[in-house]
Protein backbone atom coordinates (compact mmCIF):
# COMPACT_ATOMS: atom_id res chain seq x y z
CA UNK A 1 0.00 0.00 0.00
CA UNK A 2 0.89 3.70 -0.85
CA UNK A 3 1.05 5.81 1.87
CA UNK A 4 0.10 9.12 1.39
CA UNK A 5 1.98 10.98 4.25
CA UNK A 6 5.53 9.82 4.93
CA UNK A 7 6.19 7.01 8.19
CA UNK A 8 8.07 10.04 9.95
CA UNK A 9 5.13 11.74 10.42
CA UNK A 10 3.32 9.02 12.24
CA UNK A 11 5.78 8.10 14.10
CA UNK A 12 6.90 11.44 15.86
CA UNK A 13 6.57 11.57 19.45
CA UNK A 14 7.56 7.68 19.94
CA UNK A 15 11.05 7.44 21.81
CA UNK A 16 12.58 5.32 19.51
CA UNK A 17 10.88 5.82 15.62
CA UNK A 18 10.45 2.02 15.21
CA UNK A 19 14.23 1.08 15.63
CA UNK A 20 13.94 -0.95 18.77
CA UNK A 21 16.44 -0.23 21.19
CA UNK A 22 17.17 3.15 21.44
CA UNK A 23 21.16 1.61 22.03
CA UNK A 24 20.70 -0.40 18.53
CA UNK A 25 20.50 3.23 15.89
CA UNK A 26 23.25 4.93 18.12
CA UNK A 27 26.27 5.09 16.20
CA UNK A 28 27.93 2.45 13.94
CA UNK A 29 28.56 0.33 17.61
CA UNK A 30 25.49 -1.85 16.90
CA UNK A 31 26.85 -3.19 13.36
CA UNK A 32 30.57 -3.39 14.86
CA UNK A 33 31.91 -0.80 12.93
CA UNK A 34 31.61 0.79 9.61
CA UNK A 35 32.99 -0.61 6.47
CA UNK A 36 35.53 -3.38 6.69
CA UNK A 37 36.15 -2.66 10.45
CA UNK A 38 37.04 -5.47 12.33
CA UNK A 39 38.16 -8.24 9.60
CA UNK A 40 40.78 -9.38 11.63
CA UNK A 41 39.03 -9.69 15.04
CA UNK A 42 35.40 -10.01 15.66
CA UNK A 43 34.17 -9.89 12.15
CA UNK A 44 36.52 -12.48 11.15
CA UNK A 45 34.32 -15.84 10.68
CA UNK A 46 32.44 -12.93 7.92
CA UNK A 47 35.94 -12.99 5.99
CA UNK A 48 36.66 -16.61 6.07
CA UNK A 49 33.03 -17.66 4.78
CA UNK A 50 32.73 -14.51 2.44
CA UNK A 51 36.08 -13.03 1.32
CA UNK A 52 39.11 -15.26 2.20
CA UNK A 53 41.56 -13.92 -0.27
CA UNK A 54 40.53 -10.46 1.61
CA UNK A 55 44.35 -11.06 3.55
CA UNK A 56 47.56 -12.19 2.16
CA UNK A 57 49.81 -12.15 -0.97
CA UNK A 58 48.41 -13.99 -3.74
CA UNK A 59 49.98 -15.07 -7.14
CA UNK A 60 53.83 -14.85 -8.33
CA UNK A 61 55.15 -11.81 -9.80
CA UNK A 62 58.39 -12.79 -12.56
CA UNK A 63 61.33 -10.59 -12.01
CA UNK A 64 61.98 -7.85 -14.94
CA UNK A 65 65.54 -9.04 -15.59
CA UNK A 66 64.56 -12.39 -16.77
CA UNK A 67 61.07 -10.68 -19.18
CA UNK A 68 61.99 -10.64 -22.79
CA UNK A 69 61.19 -7.10 -23.71
CA UNK A 70 60.91 -6.27 -27.41
CA UNK A 71 60.44 -2.81 -29.37
CA UNK A 72 58.21 -4.27 -32.15
CA UNK A 73 57.47 -2.81 -35.55
CA UNK A 74 54.51 -4.29 -38.08
CA UNK A 75 55.18 -4.94 -42.13
CA UNK A 76 52.45 -2.41 -43.07
CA UNK A 77 54.11 0.33 -41.05
CA UNK A 78 57.68 -0.57 -43.02
CA UNK A 79 55.72 -0.97 -46.16
CA UNK A 80 53.86 2.56 -46.13
CA UNK A 81 57.34 4.35 -45.40
CA UNK A 82 59.83 2.67 -47.13
CA UNK A 83 60.25 5.96 -49.51
CA UNK A 84 60.58 8.50 -46.44
CA UNK A 85 62.95 5.79 -44.98
CA UNK A 86 64.87 6.14 -48.42
CA UNK A 87 64.81 9.62 -48.39
CA UNK A 88 65.30 10.38 -44.72
CA UNK A 89 68.42 7.66 -45.44
CA UNK A 90 67.24 4.98 -42.69
CA UNK A 91 67.02 2.57 -45.79
CA UNK A 92 69.11 1.43 -49.24
CA UNK A 93 67.58 1.25 -52.53
CA UNK A 94 69.16 -0.89 -55.00
CA UNK A 95 66.99 -1.22 -57.98
CA UNK A 96 63.66 -2.43 -57.22
CA UNK A 97 64.54 -3.66 -53.80
CA UNK A 98 64.74 -1.44 -50.55
CA UNK A 99 67.05 -2.58 -47.92
CA UNK A 100 65.64 -1.80 -44.46
CA UNK A 101 67.65 -2.17 -41.34
CA UNK A 102 65.16 -2.08 -38.02
CA UNK A 103 67.59 -1.57 -35.41
CA UNK A 104 68.71 1.67 -37.10
CA UNK A 105 65.11 2.66 -36.59
CA UNK A 106 65.20 1.71 -33.19
CA UNK A 107 63.30 -2.06 -32.96
CA UNK A 108 63.99 -5.26 -32.36
CA UNK A 109 61.20 -7.52 -33.61
CA UNK A 110 59.46 -7.36 -37.18
CA UNK A 111 55.85 -8.40 -36.76
CA UNK A 112 53.47 -9.80 -39.46
CA UNK A 113 50.71 -7.59 -39.75
CA UNK A 114 49.39 -5.58 -42.50
CA UNK A 115 49.95 -6.45 -46.34
CA UNK A 116 53.07 -5.70 -48.11
CA UNK A 117 53.32 -4.48 -51.39
CA UNK A 118 56.72 -4.42 -52.69
CA UNK A 119 59.98 -6.65 -52.31
CA UNK A 120 61.80 -5.44 -49.24
CA UNK A 121 64.92 -6.89 -47.64
CA UNK A 122 64.34 -6.69 -43.92
CA UNK A 123 67.35 -6.66 -41.39
CA UNK A 124 66.24 -7.14 -38.16
CA UNK A 125 67.38 -9.45 -34.76
CA UNK A 126 64.07 -11.47 -34.32
CA UNK A 127 60.95 -11.82 -36.87
CA UNK A 128 58.08 -13.49 -36.24
CA UNK A 129 56.66 -16.48 -38.46
CA UNK A 130 53.93 -14.64 -40.32
CA UNK A 131 56.39 -11.65 -41.08
CA UNK A 132 58.76 -14.11 -42.30
CA UNK A 133 56.12 -16.07 -44.76
CA UNK A 134 54.76 -12.62 -46.36
CA UNK A 135 58.53 -11.13 -46.78
CA UNK A 136 59.02 -14.20 -49.08
CA UNK A 137 56.10 -14.19 -50.93
CA UNK A 138 56.31 -10.83 -51.78
CA UNK A 139 60.19 -11.45 -53.38
CA UNK A 140 61.88 -9.95 -50.34
CA UNK A 141 64.37 -11.49 -47.89
CA UNK A 142 64.35 -11.29 -44.12
CA UNK A 143 67.61 -11.47 -42.59
CA UNK A 144 68.09 -12.60 -38.87
CA UNK A 145 71.04 -10.40 -37.16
Amino acid sequence: MIRRTRKIRKLRGSRTIGGGCSKKRRGAGHRGGRGKAGGHKHMWTWVVKFDPDRYGKHGFKRPQKTINKFKTVNLDYLDDNAEKLVEKELAQKEGDNIIIDVTQLGYDKVLGKGKITRSLTIKAPHFSASAVRKIEENGGEAVSL
